[in-house]
């Protein structure tokens, strides 16, 4: 009988536990049981529930590539570093799942705007603005100081330091705006399907002279149009992207995700 009471207990406690956990910790649970499919689930349910967040959607992206879904481990790593830019986990994570991403292709850039979108997408809309706004108070006492200070040193440290000041207002002023017009552009998506033949016009490749190119899952590309198809009463929208400045075409709306 004891032992029987010890068990009941042990149950209830063991059920009011789980009860008492939140969805994303009782997915991380079952994560860590390698039950991704249900880990997933839970996931899912906490973004609609309780909100989400760049961590929330890194553990989605893990899962999704536990799950050998690289398209959708893509999308969420880069909805991710939207949120936060400053995910390293997921920006690693990212550029690990790339690396495994079949006719892959990816836009090229020179060597100077490499180091400007690095620096530019570092940080979010807010941290830049709250930057700018720093310096810019940073600017009024070095402006302070060169007008009142009677110590000549002084002055020199406030017109120098005024004119660097500017110019870091005013730049993190335009990576604030262009952090915020990037994620509000909402222009960029990824093939979640395994793969597809883009087509050169918008409608199903009649032949090998429509066709343009094919993309794999997690292929990052930018939408440019779209347009509706109307076969009797089905109808279809085909999306034309851009996947980098020579690869453009059209696909089904239905293998992309927005980011």
């Amino acid at each position: 009988m004891k032992t029987i009471f010890l068990s009941f207990i042990m149950a209830v406690l063991g059920f009011a536990s789980a009860m008492g956990q939140s969805l994303v910790e009782k997915a991380a649970t079952e994560y860590n049981n390698d039950k991704y499919p249900e880990a997933l689930e839970l996931y899912l349910q906490a973004a609609k529930e309780e909100g989400t967040s760049s961590d929330l959607y890194y553990n989605i992206g893990n899962t999704y590539y536990r799950m050998g879904d690289l398209g959708h481990a893509v999308l969420y790593y880069e909805r991710a570093l939207v949120m936060d830019p400053s995910n390293d986990d997921a920006a690693t994570n990212l550029e690990f799942v790339n690396s495994k991403i079949q006719t892959r292709i990816s836009e090229e850039k020179s060597f100077v705007v490499q180091v400007i979108d690095t620096v530019v997408e570092s940080q979010t809309s807010n941290s830049w603005a709250t930057i700018a706004a720093i310096s810019f108070v940073l600017l009024v006492a070095a402006i302070l100081l060169y007008a009142f200070s009677s110590v000549i040193a002084l002055r020199k440290v406030g017109f120098f330091g005024g004119g660097i000041l500017i110019v870091v207002t005013i730049l993190s002023l335009m990576c604030a705006v262009s952090v915020k017009s990037r994620v509000e552009a909402h222009d960029k998506a990824v093939v979640v399907s395994p793969s597809v033949t883009l087509s050169t016009v918008p409608r199903t490749p009649k032949d090998k002279t429509e066709e343009a190119f094919i993309l794999t899952s997690g292929n990052k590309v930018t939408i440019v149009d779209s347009v509706e198809n109307k076969t009797g009463e089905a109808v279809q929208v085909w999306v034309e992207v851009k996947a980098d400045d020579t690869h453009r075409a059209w696909l089904k709306k239905e293998h992309l995700e927005r980011i």
